[in-house]
């Protein structure tokens, strides 16, 4: 080709690249240069770091430990005078308390137990003045002075209430976990107005779960019972 005919090259404006610090590495202002950092020396600082900031924490911990006044340390809460089992009870609680846990974590009566947490599977069922009622949807604070039996008020192994014993000797249990929720239930529909045949019984107890299905040993329970309160004046 021709030199003077040769078109001029076009040459692309050069591009500047931007370089990423490495990912273990620390960055200079000054002139925009890199200083690497060994994977070593980065742990060893991190540890320095750790180290550094362990004594605010521990001042805050020593802040939490100090000794609360007792407006403190009731703030929030509120006295509730509860007759747990025959015993006279003075507590006090936070207003979002279940009565469940009031009586498990508060009063350490863990025979009552918590299953769902959510009203359906009646492990939980206490007496509130001879009614039988789910304790895990209901606040302590809401029972005020009322009579609240659980399954420690009715029986001892040594003394059982009637519905205990009964349902050691029809086996009306497997695991064990429900048991307490079925016979203070099983109490509390005795003075319920249900119908003397097996179907009103199931019908009666509907509302306690039992997930290894001792259903009709329970039902040969509760009938024993029935038929000796009504036969020779039992107090169930």
């Amino acid at each position: 080709m021709n030199p003077k005919t040769r078109e001029p090259e076009v040459t692309e404006p050069e591009t500047v690249r931007e370089e990423k610090p490495p990912v273990f590495g620390t960055y200079s202002n000054i002139g925009g240069t890199y200083s690497s950092l060994s994977r070593r020396s980065f742990l060893t600082r991190l540890g320095a770091t750790g180290i550094a900031t362990a004594s605010p924490t521990v001042a805050i911990a020593n802040v939490v430990d100090a000794p609360e006044t007792p407006s403190a340390r009731h703030a929030g809460t509120q006295t509730v005078h509860l007759s747990i089992n025959g015993k006279r009870q003075t507590l006090q609680l936070e207003p979002r308390v279940t009565l469940l846990d009031c009586l498990r974590e508060v009063v350490q009566l863990t025979g009552t137990k918590k299953g769902c947490d959510h009203g359906q599977c009646g492990a939980c069922t206490v007496l509130v003045n001879g009614r039988r009622i789910n304790s895990c949807l209901s606040f302590a604070v809401m029972h005020e002075d009322d009579e609240i039996t659980t399954i420690e008020g009715l029986g001892t192994p040594q003394e059982m209430h009637p519905m205990q014993a009964a349902f050691v000797e029809h086996d009306g249990y497997q695991c064990g976990y429900c048991t307490s929720g079925q016979i203070v239930s099983a109490v509390g529909m005795l003075k319920e107005p249900w119908g003397p045949a097996d179907k009103d019984v199931r019908e009666a107890m509907s509302g306690n779960i039992c997930r290894c299905g001792a259903y009709p040993n329970i039902v040969r329970a509760i009938q024993m019972v029935r038929s000796r309160v009504s036969q020779q004046g039992v107090d169930a």
